[in-house]
């Protein structure tokens, strides 16, 4: 049985029993874990997790595309920016990010 979690607006509910998002560092390096997956649809994707069978959604393309440039960006902070991520609109990406760091979905790696 897999779990699914959802990737978007930080002011979106936690299911109950989930704990709230890990802190990503903006200005570190993350990337999508080698054990996800993703499949683009219309409102953003799906990503799977083989290691443990979770589903996540990403809700909106503009979040996909954060995702895709982690591993392209020195930092997350760099990666928003590459896709048009505004100062205002990097509370709502950081909470998004920080739920899939908490699935294991993006992970931290190493400074280039």
């Amino acid at each position: 049985m897999s779990t699914m979690t959802s990737a978007s607006e930080p002011d979106s509910a936690v299911p109950a029993g989930d704990q709230p998002a890990a802190q990503v560092d903006l200005d570190g390096p993350w990337m999508l874990s080698p054990q996800v997956a993703l499949r683009p649809e219309r409102f953003g994707a799906l990503a799977y997790h083989f290691g443990t069978r979770r589903l996540s959604f990403l809700k909106s393309p503009q979040l996909l595309a954060v995702v895709e440039a982690l591993t392209d960006h020195a930092t997350v902070r760099d990666a928003c920016r590459a896709v048009g991520v505004t100062d205002a609109e990097l509370p709502t990406y950081e909470s998004a990010l920080g739920t899939l760091a908490r699935t294991d979905m993006i992970v931290p790696r190493s400074p280039a």
